[in-house]
């Protein structure tokens, strides 16, 4: 297996910016379990097809999907694989603030154990 480049803090950026909107997450749930062209994407939305091209972009840009063109079509599947990337990147900030609750946890029983004198 190869080892994965750590994500830099342009390619977070542009996750967390793909997946701030709803209809870029519909996309991927879309995508995730069967490559869908770019037109059926657009047929089920109230926009234009050139909005949804667009999202569609934003999404290629941050390697959350993969685009190929097949005829005149232009079919979108999900990444699986940046997708575990960004997975892995949340349970490292997960991992973060568990530690850091475990801390003020022990200390807050620590105070409950030896309380200061005059409390």
């Amino acid at each position: 297996m190869v080892a994965q480049r750590e994500l830099s803090d342009d390619d977070v950026d542009r996750i967390f910016r793909a997946l701030a909107d709803a209809t870029r997450r519909d996309i991927l749930r879309r995508t995730i379990s069967a490559e869908q062209s770019v037109s059926a994407l657009a047929a089920d939305y109230d926009m234009s097809f050139a909005a949804v091209q667009k999202h569609v972009a934003v999404l290629e840009a941050a390697r959350l999907i993969v685009k190929r063109a097949e005829g005149r079509e232009r079919l979108v599947r999900t990444d699986p694989e940046m997708i575990a990337r960004a997975q892995q990147l949340l349970e490292r900030y997960q991992d973060l603030w568990r530690h850091r609750i475990d801390r003020i946890d022990a200390l807050l029983a620590e105070d409950a154990e030896n309380p200061r004198p005059g409390s």
